[in-house]
């Protein structure tokens, strides 16, 4: 199977209950895309960026829009579980799909690891709010705590020389979404929509009420160098966000994982992803206006921004507020992405790259029984040992590197006819337009001032880990631009699929030396599993 050809054939009778309308598959997109991205990560793109930062949040809502209508086109032709997963394997074949497979766990598990801690910060807040205090030893994960040796590491019980730390709200969180995904994706939907109403509303007042303590010299602000900038720490800065910023919007591929219990996956699953990019990426530009406006631009980095620009503007009744909301954001998450995770499990195992308990449908509650326990226990077991910090790196490269395969694999299969009550991507050649686009933006880093000189300081020697691999992410992703363009004229590829493949790769760019060595360790680690046992006991090779 390593052509789209008989995607249209692929049989759909997994067992799994259609449940699913477009409404639904938009508040999952929605609920999988606010929430730590929106109340947890946005505060340190802030800090990176300053008010620019809205730029960020924009070219990261264009990457995605172009890689939304690459996973609708997929999503049209083959309306199954698996998400880019099973687009990747039709169209580059075994070993590339198990590449994706194994890099979409970092994305769905361990993307819920970051999120379950950050449900429980705004958790003990809400509890604080009402006067419930938990001892810290109970809220705070070990390895920071062992970080900090500090009260807390100081006065946990100990067992032996163990110190017993660990987050009970995280781990408690994630137990309950395991259970609910396990009992039915009716009982899923139903939650997540409810969540989906109350954290909207409680943005909306967020927005009205911060705009009244908005101070539009906060746009401009004075960096370090003394200088007055809407972008006050240049695009770089702005750039220096992307891991928090891209982190907001990984949610909305979640969708299309959904694809064997929508009712209408042909025509429902793109306009879901497409329906919740849109109305998410302008409440992120909004919210990050509102923040940047409200307080001094560095004054964000913290766990919490849309708390702590209210306590620093003397508003402190929406601090319980504003953690109602963020507790049901995350809440819908954590509980759409542990729906992902399964079935994507479930797709991999059909094609024998797992073993087959992972594909089994349990005969009561028509879900993917087996595979929703692990994915339970591979985001709750992590939450013992790890942290925030090394979570949200890990995650959002790996996620952009699943975008790039996905629209890279719409390149490579043949155009289609239009089809009736299905989506189809237009088509826009390529030829001509992309390699200008290409050349145009050449020029533009060399001729605007703001600009000018970038590639020249791309050859300059800097021994800094984070600007050298910046540097070399540059030179790569403008080496792989004009590859493209030979191939765009050559080949009349579509425009859309190559924009998104393009802003994918430039986001990759602002990616850390760390997160790049956490990725190939991980990469590492997938192919040696691949080898072991996923090869010998594929459907490919058995047959």
């Amino acid at each position: 199977m390593a052509n789209s050809d008989v995607a249209d054939d692929i049989d759909h009778g997994s067992g799994l209950h259609r449940a699913l309308t477009v409404r639904d598959l938009t508040f999952f997109g929605i609920a999988a895309i606010i929430g730590a991205g929106s109340f947890s990560s946005m505060g340190s793109a802030c800090a990176a960026g300053g008010p620019a930062v809205i730029l960020l949040f924009i070219i990261c809502g264009i990457a995605c829009g172009f890689t939304a209508m690459c996973y609708a086109e997929f999503a049209s032709r083959i309306p199954v579980a698996g998400s880019a997963y099973t687009y990747a394997y039709t169209s580059f074949g075994e070993i590339i799909a198990w590449i994706i497979g194994w890099a979409l766990l970092m994305e769905y598990s361990i993307g819920n690891i970051y999120v379950a801690f950050a449900w429980s910060d705004y958790f003990e807040n809400l509890l604080g709010v009402i006067g419930i205090h938990m001892p810290g030893w109970l809220t705070t994960n070990y390895r920071s705590a062992h970080a900090e040796m500090g009260d807390i590491w100081n006065n946990a019980p100990t067992l032996g020389s163990l110190h017993i730390i660990f987050d009970l709200p995280a781990l408690l969180i994630n137990f309950l979404i395991t259970w609910l995904v396990f009992v039915g994706v009716k009982e899923s939907r139903n939650v997540s929509n409810a969540m989906v109403i109350v954290k909207l509303a409680i943005i909306f007042l967020v927005i009205c009420v911060g705009a009244f303590y908005v101070n539009p010299d906060n746009w401009t602000p004075i960096n370090d160098a003394g200088v007055r900038s809407f972008m006050p720490e240049g695009f770089t800065g702005v750039m220096s966000g992307v891991a928090a910023v891209f982190f907001a919007y990984i949610g909305f591929d979640a969708v299309s994982t959904m694809a064997e219990e929508a009712k209408n996956p042909q025509r429902d699953l793109p306009r879901g992803m497409m329906y919740s990019l849109i109305i998410c990426t302008i409440i992120y530009i909004i919210l990050s206006l509102v923040l940047t406006g409200m307080a001094y631009y560095k004054d964000l980095k913290v766990g919490d921004p849309l708390a702590a620009v209210f306590q620093m503007n003397g508003v402190g009744w929406m601090e319980a507020i504003i953690s109602i909301a963020a507790v049901a954001a995350m809440t819908s998450v954590i509980l759409v992405f542990q729906m992902g995770q399964p079935r994507i499990w479930m797709s991999m195992s059909r094609d024998g790259l797992l073993p087959k308990k992972f594909q089994e449908i349990h005969p009561k509650y028509k879900t993917p029984g087996f595979s929703t326990i692990v994915t339970g226990l591979v985001v709750g077991i992590p939450i013992l040992f790890t942290d925030e910090t090394f979570v949200l790196d890990f995650t959002s490269i790996a996620t952009l590197f699943a975008f790039v395969l996905v629209c890279g694999g719409v390149l490579l299969i043949p155009r289609r006819e239009k089809e009736k009550g299905r989506f189809h991507m237009p088509y826009v050649d390529g030829r001509y337009i992309y390699p200008i686009v290409i050349f145009a933006a050449i020029l533009f880093l060399n001729l605007i001032p703001a600009t000018r000189g970038y590639f020249k300081d791309l050859f300059q020697i800097d021994f800094t880990a984070d600007t050298a691999t910046y540097k070399i992410s540059s030179l790569i992703f403008w080496s792989l631009c004009v590859v493209l363009s030979v191939f765009a004229y050559k080949r009349r590829w579509s425009l859309i699929p190559l924009l998104g493949l393009t802003t994918c790769c430039y986001l990759l760019t602002g990616m850390t030396a760390k997160n790049w060595v956490w990725f190939f360790i991980w990469f590492g680690l997938g192919l040696i599993v691949y080898f072991a046992y996923s090869r010998k006991h594929s459907k490919l090779n058995v047959a």
